[in-house]
């Protein structure tokens, strides 16, 4: 069926394979590197204890029928490797069939992760994951040109994701009705990068031109996806270019790149038109049932994003195959920190020497320099953002962060960027304290050289040692 296939489309498909791979294999390394400690037997959320009182519909996960860490480690550097052949174009030299199989692998794996990552693994970017993964395993390889459908399904869902981004904010936080809001999101964001100090010094009058741009990029740009080329193309470009700009101005995980990844399938390359082979019938059979469950499925996400109750970041079905997303419908106005500290005395005075944890990507020492993590993603230092606002986001995790780093936890410490205790010698006493944190001003970053300045709000979390914490578990 010649309505079926788009050869014009054969690098775009290709670059859009690539760069899934890519981002598939960066999230199944940030999986394998950190999941011990977070969710492992011994983990601040283990996940027998999820699967115990959580059934299979609900989350259906490889780890509902069997968990062990050593397991978790088997599938999360499975998925790695699988991403990995996949970065390097195995799926073009297997069948047809075989491409399918193989791009099937990481999807099952990662819903795997996810559906057992508990608060870890409940950002938008997880479900943007394996929903657009998910229809990767449709869009064929080099036997078939690529589906029209497919690439149609695959502008819906950057559609979705911008269209519905741009909604929530209008709807939400005054400021971006304003444009006022990047006076405060650069500061205020919950990791920033070693750009966003600059950033947030842009002269007043360019955030309102951020702003505006934005608002355009979110609300208008996207209804061009649907258009004739080269409309749709431009479309797609203005919107890498803005994703560009996110990416330099702080730490997303790879909302920012997956996002660009689904711009890159509706770009078409000039002269790109390829010799059209047959399409086997059962392959069209497949991809338009496929089709099928997936513009019913999206009912939800649709109701959803028209709702004047929008919500943002959920997904509908427990397979993740149609989401709705949204970002920063809010922004905060004041930035707080929570500083860990341990001490070796037994009885903990306010003049003990006490020891700050330095964590990798969180603001601390007002001294160092934010840096660039992302696409790769700093799962503690990203719910430690959360755990400022308000300690009802850390009350499942928060006091086995500390009996961890009580007892010198080797996979905890492997999380932060520096323990102030030696492996044999744990602190006595942890606490937990609250730091209002602001940029520092250029006069202030010539004459200090530091690019943070806090103050003590108050007590976040008193001295406490491991037979409270332990009773408190």
């Amino acid at each position: 069926m010649e309505w079926f296939i788009a050869p014009d489309y054969w690098t775009s498909r290709l670059v859009f394979q690539r760069a899934l791979a890519g981002v598939y294999l960066v999230a199944f390394l940030t999986a394998a590197l950190q999941f011990r400690a977070l969710m492992g037997e011994r983990g601040m959320l283990p996940v027998p204890r999820f699967v115990a009182r959580v059934p299979f519909r609900a989350a259906p996960s490889l780890f509902q029928l069997h968990y062990s860490d050593r397991f978790f480690a088997a599938c999360a550097w499975s998925g790695a490797a699988v991403s990995a052949a996949l970065l390097a174009g195995l799926d073009n030299a297997v069948p047809l069939w075989g491409a399918m199989l193989l791009w099937l692998v990481p999807w099952a794996l990662y819903l795997s992760i996810v559906n057992v990552g508990q608060t870890w693994y409940s950002f938008g970017w997880e479900s943007l994951l394996l929903e657009v993964g998910f229809l990767a395993v449709f869009l064929g390889n080099d036997e078939v040109a690529p589906p029209i459908v497919v690439l149609f399904l695959l502008r819906w869902i950057l559609f979705r994701v911008e269209f519905g981004a741009g909604l929530i904010k209008m709807r939400g936080d005054e400021c971006w009705r304003k444009l006022t809001c990047l006076d405060h999101h650069h500061e205020t964001q919950p990791m920033p990068g070693p750009l966003s100090w600059f950033f947030h010094h842009l002269p007043k009058p360019l955030h309102r031109v951020e702003v505006a741009a934005n608002h355009v990029t979110q609300l208008v740009v996207p209804v061009l996806l649907f258009t004739p080329q080269p409309i749709a193309t431009a479309a797609a470009a203005l919107m890498i270019v803005t994703q560009l700009w996110l990416v330099m101005s702080g730490n997303f995980s790879w909302l920012n790149w997956i996002t660009i990844v689904l711009a890159l399938s509706a770009i078409e390359f000039p002269g790109d038109r390829q010799s059209v082979p047959g399409t086997p019938l059962w392959y069209e059979v497949v991809v338009l049932a496929v089709a099928v469950l997936l513009v019913g499925l999206s009912y939800h996400p649709v109701a959803n994003m028209i709702s004047r109750r929008q919500i943002m970041n959920r997904s509908f079905d427990p397979l993740h195959l149609v989401n709705t997303y949204g970002a920063f419908g809010s922004v905060s106005r004041i930035r707080y920190e929570v500083v860990i500290e341990g001490t070796d005395d037994d009885v903990p005075r306010e003049d003990s020497d006490w020891r700050e944890y330095e964590f990798k990507g969180k603001p601390g020492d007002p001294r160092r320099w934010p840096r660039q993590f992302a696409p790769y993603h700093l799962r503690l230092d990203w719910l430690m953002w959360f755990a400022a606002l308000s300690p009802a986001y850390a009350g499942s995790w928060f006091g086995a962060l500390v009996e961890r780093l009580l007892e010198n936890d080797r996979d905890t410490l492997k999380l932060l960027r520096r323990s102030p205790f030696p492996p044999d010698a744990p602190p006595r006493h942890v606490r937990a304290r609250l730091f209002r944190y602001r940029y520092t001003t250029w006069r202030e970053l010539r004459e200090t050289g530091a690019c943070w300045e806090r103050t003590y709000v108050r007590e976040y979390l008193p001295p406490t040692r491991l037979a409270r914490v332990a009773q408190r578990s």
